[in-house]
């Protein structure tokens, strides 16, 4: 265990700084917190926006894949839309 009045001490100038950066979101939301990396960080979701925390689900749509899975098994499956899903 180490105290303060302890000789065996951290040694000096060979630990990194240790600083307060901001963590800038996609979705915009930016907060401060404290790391040893440079600069900004940048991250793709955060507390703000990820449906966990939100209670919101997002679904998207990537270059029309539900219409075109959905036009290429119309014939099998009638003319039945998917019904979403809460």
């Amino acid at each position: 265990m180490f105290r303060k009045d302890s000789p065996n001490k951290m040694k000096a100038g060979i630990h990194p700084a240790y600083k307060e950066i901001n963590v800038i979101c996609a979705c915009g939301h930016t907060f401060k917190t404290s790391s040893t990396h440079k600069g900004d960080i940048r991250v793709e979701i955060c507390s703000s926006c990820h449906p966990f925390f939100t209670g919101r689900q997002k679904l998207m749509d990537t270059a029309g894949r539900i219409d075109r899975f959905e036009k290429k098994y119309k014939a099998t499956r009638g003319d039945k839309k998917a019904q979403p899903t809460a």
